[in-house]
């Protein structure tokens, strides 16, 4: 009897086919949602624009004029919304759905305040106080 011939040895790992469409009621969510956020364009000399938003800056879309970017990157940031949503995450609400009024100061070592700002600014936010705010809410909205 060949190898071939038993069943497989290996454990079939069940997985959705990632070209799949989304759900209809998941897309139209996202939609709404990222047609809420704030976006940025900026000029680039080899792209044109490159787009992004406050609320997710590490999502980009590019395009030769504003609104060919601007469209590009209301699509990606449906896209991401939508995965986020399937992944049973909770995407972050858009920036004028609540006023921010309670403020909390964190003390940090000149070397923490550094490392921080760092990973602030490669990832696309304005400052560490986004960047822990951002971090912290996704890490206890993830937790419910």
């Amino acid at each position: 009897m060949s190898r071939n011939s038993r069943g497989s040895s290996k454990k079939e790992v069940k997985s959705e086919s990632l070209d799949r469409p989304f759900e209809r009621s998941v897309l139209r969510k996202a939609k709404q949602l990222a047609g809420e956020y704030r976006m940025t364009l900026e000029r680039n000399e080899k792209l044109g624009f490159i787009g992004s938003s406050v609320e997710l800056p590490t999502v980009f879309a590019d395009g030769t004029t504003p609104e060919a970017c601007y469209q590009a990157t209301e699509e990606a940031l449906t896209v991401a919304v939508a995965t986020m949503l399937e992944c049973g995450q909770t995407p972050p609400q858009p920036v004028s759905a609540r006023k921010r009024t309670e403020q909390v100061n964190v003390r940090l070592t000149a070397e923490e305040k550094m490392l921080l700002s760092n990973a602030a600014s490669s990832l696309g936010f304005k400052g560490i106080s986004d960047f822990l705010r951002n971090i912290a809410m996704n890490r206890v909205l993830s937790t419910r």
